[in-house]
C-alpha cells in the first residue's frame, strides 16, 4: 500500500480516503464555485462592453480577414505546389537530371496530344489541386483556430481584474 503526502504531512499520519479527494495535490488551491462564477460573470460582462468598441470591432474583422487569407494561401498556395514539386523530386532520387528526363516526354505527350485530352489533364490537375488544398485547409482550420481580439482583451482585463479583486476573494482563490 502506498501513501500519498500532501504538503507537511509525514508518511506517519496518514489522511483518510474521503480527505484526499477533496484535497488537491501539492500546493495547488481548491478554488469554489462562488468565485469562478464571479470571475465568468465579470468576464462575460465585460465582454458584452467590448463588442460595442468600433475600434476592437475593426480589429475583429481585420483579424478574421488576415485569418482567413493565411488560411486560405497556405493550403491552396504552399501545400499543393511544394507537394507537386516533392513528390516526384523524391521519386526522381533527388536527381534533378532523371526528373527532367522523366518529365520531358510526359510535357511533350501533353503537348502533342488533342485538345480534348489536355482539357481533360488539366482538369484532374486542378480537380487535384483543390482537394490537397481542401484537405489542408480543414486539418489547418482545426490546428491552428482564430484568436479573437475580443478574448485577447478579456484575458488581460481578467488579469488584472484577478489581481484587483485578490485582496477581496477569500483565501481560496
Amino acid at each position: 500500500m502506498t501513501i500519498e503526502t500532501h504538503g507537511d504531512q509525514t508518511p506517519d499520519t496518514p489522511q483518510k480516503a474521503t480527505d484526499t479527494a477533496h484535497r488537491p495535490a501539492g500546493k495547488r488551491r481548491n478554488i469554489n464555485a462562488p468565485e469562478v462564477a464571479a470571475y465568468w460573470a465579470e468576464r462575460r460582462r465585460y465582454l458584452e462592453r467590448i463588442r460595442r468598441v468600433p475600434e476592437i470591432r475593426q480589429r475583429y474583422w481585420r483579424a478574421i480577414g488576415i485569418y482567413m487569407l493565411r488560411r486560405v494561401l497556405w493550403s491552396f498556395g504552399f501545400f499543393p505546389v511544394f507537394i507537386a514539386f516533392w513528390v516526384p523530386f523524391v521519386l526522381s532520387s533527388f536527381n534533378p537530371v532523371v526528373l527532367a528526363s522523366d518529365l520531358i516526354p510526359l510535357l511533350e505527350g501533353f503537348v502533342n496530344a488533342n485538345p480534348e485530352v489536355q482539357a481533360n489533364t488539366l482538369s484532374t490537375l486542378v480537380i487535384a489541386w483543390g482537394s490537397v488544398g481542401f484537405f489542408f485547409l480543414v486539418f489547418d482550420f482545426v490546428l491552428t483556430p482564430f484568436k479573437s481580439p475580443y478574448e485577447y482583451e478579456a484575458d488581460v482585463y481578467m488579469r488584472s481584474w484577478e489581481q484587483l479583486n485578490h485582496d477581496q476573494l477569500p483565501d481560496k482563490v
